[in-house]
C-alpha cells in the first residue's frame, strides 16, 4: 500500500458525487488515513453519515473565503493528529449567472468571488501550511482544476478563468514551498457528474462529446481521479511538482 501510515487532509467534501469522495476511497485503499474539511454551510447529518463510513474520520468547518477560518481549521486538524503528510484543495465556487450568462457580463463581484474561492483560497491555504508547520517534509499538495482554463468550453465562463490562476499559483507554489521539500500539483480531471457540475449549461453535452472525441472513448470516474491523486500523494511521485496532470481519458490532446 503507497500510502501507508500516511495522512490526508481533504478540504472540501461535499456529498458521495463529489471528486473529494473519490479521492478519499482511494486514499483509504491504499493505507492512507483521511481528514476532512467542509464549508460551514453543508448540511452535517448527511456529511456526517458519508464519512462514517469511514471509521475514525473527522471533518472540521473551513470556510475557503476566510483566512482566519482557514488557520482555524488547519491548526486543528495539528492539534489532533499532528503533521499531515498532504493535502488535497477541492474547493471552487463561482455565482449561477456567471456561469449561465456569456463570459462578457461576468460582473466585479462575480469575478472576484471566483477567483478568491477557486484560486486564491490555495495560496492562503499552501502559506498557512508552510507558517504553522502542518506538513511534514516530503509532503504533497494537490488541486483540481479543468481543461476549460486551457480552451474556451461552453458555460464554463468565469470558473475557467479563476482555474487558469490556480494553475498559473500552482507552478509559483511549487518554487516557494519546494525548499521545505514539499510537492504540489494539480489534477486536470475530465468532466464528472458532481453537483457543481448541474452548474454548467448544458453539461450532459459535455460528457456525449468526450465519449465520441476521447481517445479512451469513455469518460473518467471519481475513483479514476482519486487513483491519480494517490499516486501524487505518494512517494512514488517525488520527483514531479509543479505540474498540471491531465486525467481525462486523452480528451485535451484531441484537435477539433
Amino acid at each position: 500500500m503507497i500510502l501507508q501510515g500516511k495522512k490526508i487532509l481533504i478540504m472540501g467534501i461535499r456529498n458521495k458525487w463529489s471528486i473529494a469522495w473519490g479521492v478519499a476511497q482511494a486514499v483509504t485503499s491504499q493505507g492512507g488515513e483521511v481528514i476532512f474539511t467542509h464549508h460551514p454551510m453543508e448540511n452535517m447529518e448527511k456529511l456526517y453519515a458519508l464519512i462514517e463510513e469511514i471509521p475514525g474520520a473527522k471533518t472540521y468547518p473551513c470556510d475557503a473565503e476566510s483566512d482566519e477560518s482557514i488557520e482555524q481549521a488547519l491548526k486543528q486538524v495539528k492539534q489532533d493528529y499532528g503533521k499531515i503528510d498532504g493535502i488535497l484543495h477541492c474547493i471552487a465556487h463561482a455565482n449561477t449567472e456567471d456561469l449561465r450568462n456569456d463570459f462578457i457580463k461576468t460582473s466585479r463581484q462575480g469575478f472576484s468571488h471566483a477567483s478568491d474561492v477557486s484560486a486564491y483560497s490555495l495560496v492562503a491555504t499552501a502559506r498557512i501550511a508552510k507558517e504553522e508547520e502542518i506538513l511534514n517534509e516530503n509532503a504533497s499538495m494537490v488541486a483540481l482544476t479543468y481543461f476549460g482554463s486551457e480552451k474556451v468550453m461552453e458555460g464554463y465562463n468565469v470558473m475557467g478563468v479563476a482555474k487558469a490562476a490556480l494553475e498559473a499559483s500552482i507552478r509559483y507554489l511549487a518554487k516557494d514551498l519546494g525548499t521545505d521539500g514539499i510537492r504540489i500539483n494539480a489534477i486536470s480531471a475530465g468532466p464528472i457528474k458532481t453537483l457543481s457540475a448541474k452548474g454548467i449549461k448544458d453539461f450532459g453535452s459535455i460528457l456525449d462529446i468526450v465519449e465520441t472525441r476521447a481517445p479512451l472513448k469513455r469518460n473518467v470516474t471519481q475513483v479514476e481521479i482519486g487513483n491519480v491523486a494517490t499516486f501524487l500523494f505518494s512517494d512514488l511521485s517525488s520527483s514531479i511538482t509543479g505540474e498540471i496532470i491531465h486525467a481525462d481519458n486523452g480528451f485535451s490532446i484531441t484537435g477539433a
